[in-house]
């Protein structure tokens, strides 16, 4: 099938590009930039040119497309107030993609976040979060997935904290930024909080048998380590920086500080079991040790 991308260029994004097309699929996806069109030329890919405020572009894309596959998201949330554009931003988008799709039966995977649960890891069954500083994009991951009843295949693919690719990527990305910038390999309370990850390649993966074949209104997570430790990911962050390891304030992280510090681990059971997606590449701390 041809399918759309958004976000063909990132860490998930250029891993999804690349799996599709090796599976036979073509792919036209956004790009904003000319190194984007650059890269994703060089992938194989055909460009649409124009940014995920583009509407329009944003419509045509979809039209022209068997499927759709949005991951673009802004690259400034350094600020609550920036978060919150961004956001703002992926909300017009995914639901502008949405009903360019409505009565087509023509599936669209969307990119969301495994929830928090207290006391036990999160599942396919517990519902996306629509409250707190990232609450909007659940609420506008459940508005997609009711197009279900509109004849939209919409599916989500939660990721978890970290989609990491050569030591790089996700949350445990941002703390090796963080520690690059203060000198200390530093993680927020006690350090004994979980975070789930997953190699991008192995996420590439679900997204295209999502794509292929979930059904209308299904939620399926991408997680591979159910949870590692805050500590022991900035263990292996300081090492390999030459680094201190310790417990630093949750405003060194900025607007994602409380997150940071919740334990957050999920599940990815009843994907495995009902789509067939077997991760295969390295675990987060494995991957880690190709920080230089």
């Amino acid at each position: 099938m041809t399918v759309f991308v958004t976000g063909g260029t990132g860490t998930i994004g250029s891993a999804v590009v690349a799996e599709l097309l090796s599976a036979g699929h073509s792919v036209v996806a956004l790009a904003r930039s000319d190194s984007s069109e650059q890269a994703l030329k060089s992938a194989g890919a055909e460009v649409l040119r124009g940014s995920l405020a583009d509407l329009d572009v944003l419509r045509a894309g979809a039209a022209q497309a068997d499927g759709v596959i949005s991951l673009a998201f802004g690259r400034d949330y350094g600020t609550p107030e920036a978060l919150a554009a961004s956001i703002a931003e992926e909300t017009a988008a995914m639901a502008t993609l949405g009903e360019a799709l409505i009565g087509s039966d023509r599936p669209i995977v969307s990119v969301s976040g495994t929830p928090w649960v207290p006391g036990r890891a999160s599942t396919e069954a517990d519902p996306a979060p629509t409250d707190g500083p990232v609450g909007q994009r659940g609420r506008s991951i459940n508005a997609l997935l009711a197009l279900a009843s509109q004849g939209v295949r919409a599916t989500a693919v939660r990721m978890p904290r970290t989609v990491h690719n050569q030591g790089r990527g996700g949350f445990a990305g941002l703390l090796t930024e963080a520690a690059r910038r203060t000198g200390i390999a530093g993680y927020p309370g006690d350090g004994t909080q979980r975070w789930p990850a997953v190699h991008a390649l192995d996420a590439a993966v679900l997204f295209r048998l999502a794509l292929e074949s979930a059904p209308a209104g299904t939620v399926w997570h991408a997680v591979a380590d159910e949870g590692d430790a805050v500590r022991d990911i900035a263990s292996v962050v300081g090492r390999r920086l030459g680094l201190p390891v310790e417990s630093v304030p949750e405003e060194t992280f900025g607007p994602f500080g409380p997150i940071f510090a919740m334990d957050q681990p999920s599940s990815s059971v009843l994907t495995r079991e009902t789509l067939g997606w077997q991760p295969t590449h390295p675990s987060l701390l494995t991957d880690l040790e190709n920080i230089e």
